[in-house]
């Protein structure tokens, strides 16, 4: 299996992850680019590219689309609200928040385990694949998504806009490998910095 065909393949399983939470969360918005996910350092919650990671994100969709501010301190403390929601998605947190990053070491509980069996298998399958495509290619190598928490080795997000005023938190270098669209106006999401460089 080439490295070439590796990465489309594991964002159409991302995807198809994603719209599968999406069956028993319809709220949750469509994720516009999951490549974006690979290819990123370090963890929020603690782990590699995993369902978890991805029904962790999925919660932050979830606030997203209610207005809710889930994290603090540029993103790397995940409050209450954060937690709240992820419990309604299948997430819990048994012990008393971490100093610096809150309620984001998530775990699956056993009943959401037992939900999305099917889904686990098929990314952990997709990632595993992924993995051995990229062994020893380290401009290309999964080591997991970014701290958007602000850990080592993964960037700092920042804020990006599109045209119609929507943002997204984004780690630079992700935003650098391919466009991420809006789909409010199908335009791309830009650093306001980058964009005031470049007039």
């Amino acid at each position: 299996m080439s490295t070439t065909q590796t990465p489309p393949v594991l964002a159409a399983e991302l995807a198809q992850a994603w719209a599968d939470i999406q069956r028993y969360h319809p709220e949750l918005p469509d994720l516009a680019a999951p490549e974006s996910l690979i290819g990123e350092s370090s963890s929020a919650c603690g782990h590699e590219l995993s369902f978890e990671r991805l029904l962790h994100e999925a919660v932050h969709g979830v606030a997203a689309a209610r207005g809710v501010r889930d994290t603090s301190r540029a993103g790397r403390y995940h409050n209450r609200r954060f937690l709240a929601i992820a419990e309604e998605l299948g997430l819990d947190h048994p012990e008393e928040p971490h100093p610096s990053s809150g309620f984001s070491l998530v775990t699956l509980t056993p009943e959401a385990k037992r939900r999305y069996r099917p889904t686990t298998e098929r990314l952990q399958r997709a990632l595993k694949a992924h993995s051995a495509a990229t062994a020893g290619d380290t401009a290309r190598s999964f080591r997991g998504p970014a701290a958007r928490h602000g850990s080592s080795g993964g960037g700092v997000r920042v804020k990006a806009v599109c045209d119609c005023g929507r943002n997204v938190r984004v780690v630079p270098s992700v935003l650098a490998q391919a466009p991420i669209v809006c789909g409010g106006c199908g335009k791309p999401f830009q650093i306001p910095e980058v964009v005031a460089a470049a007039s």
